[in-house]
């Protein structure tokens, strides 16, 4: 904040959109680069496009003091006071009924949304220890959801991809791209990453050019050349849209159903947005109903073998547990194991696991 200020030579409060604003297109006289209705927005996009631009060090700057302020005031300051005085823990509070695709969620506090993207933020997690004499173990399916979607739409392309334990996003790329297996460079399977998720997620043309900061033209290409590649994923995508047309629900593969009223509404916007949860929520939900069903399994193998091992958190795709360190190498085999054999798909599940001293090497 002093850096910003002494920089600036000027009297600031950085948490006033409108003294930023001031100070960024008035005293500093940078371009406005998207409006409001009460002026010139300074939100976290237009802070990014300035400092891309390299005009001046000082919005680069307010992006960075704005995540560490909100780091302090949403994490650092406020989880502490939450510990519980007779355990000397944090307990967060699980519920079953908040999340529409079936997840679970977590609040006071809330521990699943704890910084990653960014280095500050995971660096959080370091606080985040086991009581004495045991050590954190953390397992996380990998692409669940990619999985699912190979199971459910029986590509080709794609389960023996995931049969032969090939890198997906690697394989997208050099499908989508026509290039060589071997010579995908790491953007390409940036992009290949994007298109995968955003699909699923039901995303149109406008959404991935935004997403990959390319043109929509670009985007509608790549999305056809995705689906002539993978010609089964684009049949059963369409399939979950019609059945749920029909029924006003989609359904996950245990069967479970979410209500989607809008499906059929006549607003086009509010139609498209209920066909986008039509194809995501099978896909999600039935990632959501595989990790609970694993948890099952685990807690009944904790009781019958009487292991002292506790289940703590789940974070979407991930458990993690506080383990006594004699019983380590039992849990790391024991959560694969149950984990990776919830249910049976015509791909295998596969389960990342490790054990660290802290939440943030757990990686």
């Amino acid at each position: 904040e002093k850096e910003i200020l002494k920089e600036a030579d000027a009297e600031v409060n950085l948490k006033s959109p409108k003294q930023v604003g001031a100070l960024l297109f008035e005293k500093l006289g940078l371009p406005v680069i998207k409006k409001t209705k009460t002026g010139a927005s300074t939100d976290s996009s237009v802070l990014e496009k300035l400092a891309s631009m390299d005009l001046s060090p000082i919005p680069g700057k307010i992006l960075k003091y704005r995540e560490v302020d909100k780091l302090l005031s949403t994490y650092v300051r406020a989880i502490p006071k939450l510990m519980n005085p007779e355990t000397q823990c944090i307990h967060t509070h699980f519920l079953q009924h908040v999340a529409q695709t079936g997840r679970l969620s977590s609040e006071s506090p809330n521990l699943q949304n704890i910084p990653i993207r960014t280095e500050n933020g995971r660096l959080l997690r370091k606080g985040f220890l086991p009581t004495p004499g045991h050590v954190l173990v953390g397992a996380d399916y990998s692409q669940v959801e990619l999985r699912i979607l190979a199971h459910l739409s029986r590509d080709p392309v794609m389960v023996e991809a995931f049969e032969n334990d090939r890198d997906i996003h690697s394989e997208t790329a050099a499908e989508v791209f026509d290039i060589q297996k071997g010579k995908v460079t790491r953007e390409e399977r940036s992009f290949a990453k994007a298109i995968n998720f955003g699909l699923m997620y039901g995303q149109t043309s406008f959404g991935l050019s935004q997403t990959l900061g390319i043109s929509r033209g670009e985007a509608r290409d790549y999305i056809t050349r995705y689906f002539s590649k993978f010609y089964k994923v684009k049949s059963f995508l369409d399939s979950l849209v019609e059945d749920c047309e029909k029924t006003g629900y989609s359904l996950t593969m245990a069967g479970r159903k979410r209500f989607i009223s809008d499906i059929n509404s006549t607003n086009r916007q509010v139609k498209s947005f209920a066909q986008r949860m039509a194809i995501n929520s099978p896909i999600q939900g039935t990632a959501a109903d595989i990790i609970k069903q694993a948890m099952i399994n685990i807690d009944s193998r904790l009781r019958n073998e009487k292991l002292k091992s506790k289940m703590i958190l789940q974070v979407h795709d991930e458990l993690i547990f506080n383990v006594p360190k004699v019983e380590e190498k039992t849990m790391l085999g024991l959560v694969k194991e149950e984990m990776e054999n919830a249910v049976r798909l015509s791909v295998p599940l596969k389960v990342d696991i490790h054990s660290a001293e802290n939440w943030y090497d757990l990686k």
